[in-house]
């Protein structure tokens, strides 16, 4: 046997070596992360998926006990990219936004009209 390797100090280095390989492995990871989650698609999963949870959680009050928590939102996106994409390309944008906002309109006044009635 040796004298290093019952040296304290020699231990202590190895030790020190060891945990600085793993602290390279672990800012390795770190920065592959980071990559990966500012890819265009990663951002753009990540938005669709918070605004549907945020639109999930403010339908969710106007409906009944239990109301929208039973919807599948993530189901339908790949529908309404389909059809967002679609509009796009056909430039229907803002004829679309046009009805939507006469759709608006029209259920703001029967919703108003109906409680004017009671």
């Amino acid at each position: 046997m040796s004298k290093q390797a019952h040296d304290p100090a020699s231990a202590d280095i190895e030790r020190l070596i060891r945990e600085g390989e793993l602290y390279r492995i672990k800012v390795v990871h770190a920065k592959a992360l980071v990559a990966q989650a500012i890819r265009p698609d990663a951002l753009m999963h990540g938005a669709l998926d918070h605004v549907a949870s945020l639109a999930q959680a403010r339908l969710g009050g106007l409906m009944p006990p239990g109301g929208l928590s039973n919807f599948n939102y993530k189901a339908l996106m790949p529908y309404a990219l389909t059809v967002g994409s679609f509009l796009a390309r056909k430039r229907l944008i803002k004829p679309v936004l046009g009805v939507a906002a006469l759709a608006g309109v029209g259920v703001a006044w029967l919703l108003k009209r109906k409680r004017s009635a009671s």
